[in-house]
């Protein structure tokens, strides 16, 4: 994982925010190389999902030919959005503080093992990535052992998370010197707030968005209104989303500004089952078409335990993360189905989580908490006059975590010869065609004999079409491994033979090998490869 970060900071793909002046946690900008791959990221979830979706009679014996739309959603919505949602109640995490150190940890997020010696037992924590070494490390430290006396400490049981204990009295924090420094866990607004205007307190109190699902859920009626679509459908959107995460880390993978990509799939309550289904196993198969390994992935169902007190079914899709211990995965998308609480709960109110059927909360007067909309979010069905309210599947992916999962993907290191012919290590991003920042690289062999100008004028025409390099500086070799770093699938070379008879040498980045290909013929070769 060191050597990925090290090349997305030298190749220019991520950058830590606000460097210069000592960084910000949990915020990352994306470099040239960076923004245009994951821009590629979610037009091809775009363009998969919304614009050339095509599926017809996906489900035998019932409506299955769907529409699909997009929205783009405002960053601040009206308060009361969150608090009939439920978020302003219950997204939260729970934390601990460090007495010792004052600093603050997720409570499932601190890692430690049970250690013993000296006629003493702790829970010895870490939140290393090399966990393993740092609890054994640290366990040593505290029983004031030496390095050849570390196999009188007995260790018992595997790693695990400290909420899994529930007991911080007997732990030993992150970052203490003595067990019992740990407070108890405690709930953690996950929200960012913020201001409206000039209005200081409740009055002008606002909250950045933590998720873009809400604001289609407020939209559904518009978009029935206005584009006549008809169940089954589903509204797409991508955007900016803010949690104001306890402990971001695992570089971009827990961020407390990201963006999402997600589809709110609205179908009769008889059929959703069916589409559940559907779309988990069509999610999952958009992310082995675009380049992750089929071995690395995993389609996880929740447990009973784990579902939302509004899901009747989720499934995560994983990743087997190189910062993640050895069979551990970390979620890359869940697609849950929500039943009809997000409709109801925007027309009815703020929803007590703990009923089921659920029931409108009333506070102390008998009136509802959380007053609704008021306005009328059930469907009806122009052809059998039907009137329900449509179940909701949820296909929502992170477009920062799929970005990091197709870089540790494409990070590879094999052989290539150099200019010379000797075999030397290099280091590539072998990113799929349809995702690589760039689509070809033109390299003049030289920077005369009219190479530059014939080199020229096939990238401007290249560049009308998609994103391309021109590099002339050094020995073509290592212009070869620049480009190969930046996940370049083709390399152009002009040479000599050019010049004489109008061919080219297109060179592939993963298998290395070189064909001679037309000069009128390029764009097109390029074109058709790249898809």
């Amino acid at each position: 994982m060191e050597k990925i970060v090290s090349l997305c900071r030298r190749r220019g793909f991520l950058f830590q925010s606000s460097e210069i002046y000592g960084g910000l946690n949990g915020f990352w900008d994306y470099g040239p190389l960076g923004v245009e791959l994951k821009r590629n990221v979610k037009e091809a979830w775009w363009r998969d999902m919304v614009t050339q979706h095509d599926d017809l009679d996906v489900l035998p014996g019932a409506p299955s030919t769907y529409e699909m739309c997009g929205l783009d959603c405002t960053i601040i919505m009206h308060p009361q959005v969150w608090k009939c949602s439920g978020h302003f109640d219950l997204f939260v995490d729970e934390m601990v503080d460090c007495r010792e150190t004052k600093k603050r940890y997720r409570y499932d997020q601190v890692r430690g093992r049970w250690a013993e010696a000296k006629g003493q037992k702790l829970f010895v924590c870490t939140m290393a990535e090399n966990e393993e070494e740092e609890i054994a490390r640290r366990a040593q430290k505290f029983f004031k052992l030496r390095a050849k006396d570390a196999d009188q400490i007995a260790w018992d049981g595997p790693i695990t998370t400290l909420d899994k204990i529930g007991d911080t009295s007997q732990a030993l924090g992150p970052d203490a010197s003595e067990p019992g420094t740990l407070t108890e866990p405690r709930d953690f607004n996950l929200m960012f707030p913020t201001i409206i205007g000039a209005l200081a307190g409740e009055e002008g109190r606002a909250f950045l968005r933590p998720e873009t699902a809400q604001g289609i859920f407020v939209n559904f009626k518009n978009v029935l209104d206005s584009s006549r679509v008809r169940i089954p459908f589903g509204i797409a959107q991508v955007g900016k989303s803010f949690r104001n995460e306890i402990t971001p880390r695992n570089f971009t993978f827990r961020s407390r500004e990201f963006e999402q990509m997600e589809i709110e799939f609205f179908c009769h309550p008889k059929t959703s089952k069916e589409w559940y289904q559907f779309w988990r196993d069509r999610r999952f198969k958009w992310y082995i078409d675009h380049g992750l390994a089929e071995g690395r992935l995993q389609l996880r169902d929740h447990d009973p335990d784990e579902l939302s007190h509004y899901s009747t079914g989720t499934a995560d899709i994983e990743y087997a993360f190189p910062f993640l211990a050895e069979g551990e995965f970390g979620e890359l998308e869940g697609i849950a189905h929500r039943g009809d609480f997000d409709l109801r709960s925007h027309m009815e109110g703020k929803l007590d989580p703990k009923s089921c059927p659920l029931e409108v909360e009333l506070g102390e007067d008998g009136k509802p908490k959380y007053k609704g909309s008021g306005r009328d979010l059930t469907y009806r069905d122009d052809l059998t006059n039907e009137r329900f309210t449509p179940h909701v599947i949820e296909p929502s992916a992170g477009a920062d975590r799929a970005t990091l999962a197709f870089i540790c993907e494409a990070y590879t290191e094999d052989e290539a010869p150099d200019d010379k012919g000797k075999m030397q290590t290099r280091t590539v991003m072998k990113l799929h065609p349809r995702l690589a920042p760039l689509k070809a690289a033109v390299l003049p062999l030289v920077k005369k004999d009219g190479m530059p100008e014939v080199a020229k004028d096939l990238y401007r025409a290249l560049k009308a079409k998609f994103p391309v390099f021109y590099d002339e500086k050094g020995a073509v070799g290592r212009r070869y491994r620049r480009q190969d770093e930046a996940g370049t699938p083709y390399c152009i070379t002009i040479d000599g033979d050019t010049l004489s008879d109008k061919t080219v040498t297109l060179r592939d980045r993963d298998s290395l090998e070189q064909i001679r290909v037309k000069l009128d013929d390029v764009v097109e070769e390029i074109e058709s490869r790249v898809g």
